[in-house]
């Protein structure tokens, strides 16, 4: 394929052909005579050189990379590093690494004396925005795989159905086609670059919401999924200045804070081997069931610019999915959010214990960050848009309560011992009920809380009780008698001894 686009048309002898013109825009596949006959007949040949230009070289753009998946995540790449650019993305220091290197070493030692999952053996890093991107993307692929091939075949199967039904009535004259023109043949060769073109539009997509949580995230793995490969310790320092803004709390102070949690959160995916994998099998789960709205994805195709993957992409952005989940996806909401609040719920009772005798703000700290992550931001509702799915531990409070309820009734081990295999983690009902999964954790029972109403009761069936004996002395029982003074009952006697 030429890596040049066509120049504007002079009227030479140098003016490019249709058919070259084709062979730039699909990667080669464009050496059809007939294909190339009818877009002329079509008047393709005419339009406005400059036009001709900038559709060509865009499609060259799109084409030029190799695509591997239903997304280019070359693309989602470029678009992501471009998207952090804008908001600004400061290179991190010599300086700032060594700090950012010291302040995980200080939380490590202070998580050793709170817990005996062992730190992961790669070091500390201090990344910008864009190192992040590109080093989380190989996950962020795994996850949005399935939605990205249900979207593809979403937008080919429109295209496919508007074409056929062209195809079932006469084919207008102005529009230049010799009789008997077969315009699914069209489609097959065209079929290529739409592929294409969805690839590049969704890859668009994920570019964005990656992007956008590349300027809001503080940690690399705050949203609560195994981003980092190596379990790596990784703090994007202007995040986390950027969160310290307002707080009124020593800066120094809120980095050691969130460095305990990402140390924490990385201890955690690095020794549960079952944790990481649930997690993302989860969302791949959940975004494998998607229901993909097809009316409004042919009501896309049918009002844009095809041949602007940019323009296709807003057209669709937050309007791809069905409004209704189904069961299998609610069973795979239920299966995340259960995860993510014991995971994030362990991590914020870790990292509490680990800092409350060395920082004086631990209480209000972890309110903010509770806050932060219930809220979620623009980034998130972003990543929402993309997968339909929010990655929000919305059951922390309950799963916190659940771990700290484990660790008083046991210790710091007996609490760490259920992550040992994932029959013995909590369930969604334990969280509801942390008292029954505690006695059940340590072969104990567990005592019915009482309140004014079992006070009531108990009050009123005594009463009752009293009321009857009263009036039913024959039915007293022998042994409920008082027994007479004097009687064998009272023992022997000083003169019976």
């Amino acid at each position: 394929m030429s890596d040049q686009p066509l120049q504007p048309r002079s009227g030479g002898d140098d003016e490019p052909s249709l058919e070259e013109m084709l062979r730039a825009m699909l990667g080669g596949e464009g050496d059809d005579p007939e294909l190339a006959d009818a877009l002329r007949q079509m008047g393709l040949d005419q339009i406005d050189p400059a036009t001709l230009g900038m559709v060509q070289a865009q499609m060259q753009a799109m084409m030029a990379r190799p695509v591997d998946g239903p997304f280019d995540v070359a693309m989602a790449t470029d678009v992501a590093r471009k998207t952090v650019a804008a908001e600004g993305d400061p290179s991190v220091s010599e300086n700032t690494v060594k700090d950012v290197e010291q302040v995980v070493s200080v939380a490590n030692l202070w998580l050793d004396e709170v817990t005996d999952l062992a730190a992961p053996s790669a070091s500390a890093q201090a990344w910008s925005r864009s190192e992040w991107v590109e080093q989380t993307m190989p996950v962020w692929k795994k996850l949005v795989d399935p939605v990205a091939s249900g979207v593809g075949n979403a937008i080919r199967g429109a295209m496919q159905q508007q074409m056929s039904q062209l195809g079932d009535q006469e084919l207008p004259p102005e529009l230049g086609l010799p009789p008997g023109f077969d315009l699914s043949q069209m489609m097959g060769q065209m079929e290529p670059m739409m592929e294409r073109m969805s690839a590049g539009m969704f890859g668009m997509q994920v570019g964005q919401a990656v992007g956008a949580l590349a300027g809001d995230l503080v940690t690399g793995t705050e949203v609560g999924l195994p981003l980092i490969e190596d379990h790596a310790v990784v703090i994007l320092p202007s995040n986390v200045s950027a969160f310290a803004e307002g707080l009124g709390i020593d800066a120094g102070e809120v980095h050691l804070y969130l460095a305990a949690r990402e140390a924490a959160r990385a201890r955690l995916f690095a020794r549960v081997p079952w944790i990481a994998p649930a997690l993302i099998a989860a969302v791949q789960s959940y975004a494998a069931d998607i229901n993909i709205d097809t009316d409004q994805i042919e009501r896309a195709v049918g009002e844009v610019n095809m041949s602007d993957p940019a323009e296709l992409q807003k057209a669709l952005q937050g309007s791809l999915f069905a409004p209704e989940p189904s069961e299998s996806q609610r069973r795979a909401v239920l299966q995340l959010e259960r995860l993510l609040a014991l995971v994030e719920g362990w991590v914020e009772v870790v990292a509490n214990r680990a800092c409350e005798p060395h920082l004086p703000h631990v209480g209000a700290l972890a309110e903010s960050v509770r806050r932060r992550r219930a809220a979620g931001g623009p980034a998130e509702r972003l990543f929402a848009s993309l997968v339909g799915l929010e990655l929000r531990p919305r059951r922390l409070r309950d799963a916190a309560t659940l771990w700290t309820s484990l660790e008083e009734a046991t210790d710091a081990a007996g609490r760490d011992a259920a992550w040992q295999h994932p029959d013995h983690a909590p369930t969604a009902d334990d969280l509801e009920d942390p008292a029954a999964y505690v006695a059940r954790r340590t072969g104990g029972t567990v005592e019915p809380e009482r309140d004014d109403m079992d006070d009531a009761l108990d009050a009123l069936l005594s009463q009752g009780r009293a009321e009857l004996d009263a009036e039913n002395p024959a039915d007293k029982k022998p042994e409920d008698e008082e027994p007479d003074a004097g009687s064998d009952e009272d023992g022997p006697t000083d003169s019976n001894r």
